[in-house]
């Protein structure tokens, strides 16, 4: 069987796009020619790849198989191509690191700072996203690596507990429950609340919400740390943060612990399979790796 990478490329844009003349405007080849590629294919298999109808065509049971198959091939030529491109920039490695709030804003920092100290060859494409896509983003193949809370279904991914973290709650000065030592989570509902834009968090709260008949009053969420430490000053609502956020705050604050078992996060390091990794992404793991708990 032989398919070369033109053909995988025509086959899902045809099956993406519902059609041989879809599928042909978007790979800018003439209509003759997708179909010759697809007929070529289906000889070569033996077997119907797409079923005809009204509204276009659909992929049969081979087909499916073929897209799964295709999907993985042309990702692993993207990032083979992406790996070789930076030889080209005079960089020999580059790896892909996605990161939630809280990892971001302690854990990652210092560590990230000696790795490339080390390393004066590697670089790091670090972005800041809610646990929930950076989990999509490894199954996808479009990181090598993610910090992400345990407040997101992890899935299939591969995962190493690397840091813990604390949920507070953060109030003014001036507010009721400034002077007590800890907040129970039931305490706090009927209080307008200050949000970071963390997808994850977010959910996770408002499930335990749900879970006492409640929801959470937003009535503003920030991507600044600094920004809900100002709006919490000055009277807006109170917030619920993790303790790296927490600390980062340089305003005259009470911040309290958030009573519940639930509420101590754990961090982990995950990827979609860490044998598959490059070998400057597994350097990074192994680094990150030696400051588990």
């Amino acid at each position: 069987m032989r398919f070369d990478l033109t053909d995988l490329r025509v086959f899902l844009s045809v099956v993406e796009c519902g059609s041989l003349t879809g599928g042909a405007r978007a790979m800018h080849l003439a209509l003759a020619s997708v179909s010759e590629r697809i007929a070529g294919m289906e000889e070569t298999l033996g077997a119907p790849l797409l079923e005809r109808n009204r509204r276009g065509v659909r992929a049969t049971a081979a087909g499916e198989a073929l897209v799964r198959h295709a999907r993985t091939i042309l990702g692993q030529v993207e990032q083979m191509r992406g790996e070789l491109r930076t030889y080209a920039t005079g960089l020999k490695g580059r790896i892909r690191l996605l990161s939630n709030t809280a990892a971001m804003a302690d854990f990652l920092p210092p560590q990230l700072c000696r790795f490339l100290a080390a390393h004066p060859d590697l670089a790091i494409d670090l972005e800041e996203r809610p646990s929930l896509e950076i989990v999509q983003a490894l199954a996808d193949r479009r990181a090598d690596l993610g910090m992400v809370a345990d407040v997101t279904d992890l899935g299939s991914l591969q995962t190493h507990l690397v840091a813990s973290d604390q949920l507070f709650v953060v109030v003014g000065r001036a507010h009721r429950l400034a002077r007590q030592q800890d907040v129970v989570f039931a305490d706090i509902l009927g209080e307008p609340i200050v949000g970071m834009k963390d997808t994850a968090l977010e959910t996770h709260l408002s499930e335990r919400a749900a879970r006492l008949g409640r929801q959470l009053d937003y009535r503003i969420q920030l991507r600044s740390p600094d920004h809900v430490g100002m709006h919490v000053a000055a009277g807006i609502g109170i917030s619920i943060l993790s303790g790296a956020l927490a600390r980062t705050l340089r305003h005259d604050l009470a911040v309290l612990p958030l009573a519940e078992a639930w509420a101590a996060r754990r961090l982990y390091l995950c990827s979609r399979d860490f044998a598959a990794l490059t070998p400057h992404a597994a350097l990074l793991a192994q680094q990150l790796l030696e400051r588990t708990p």
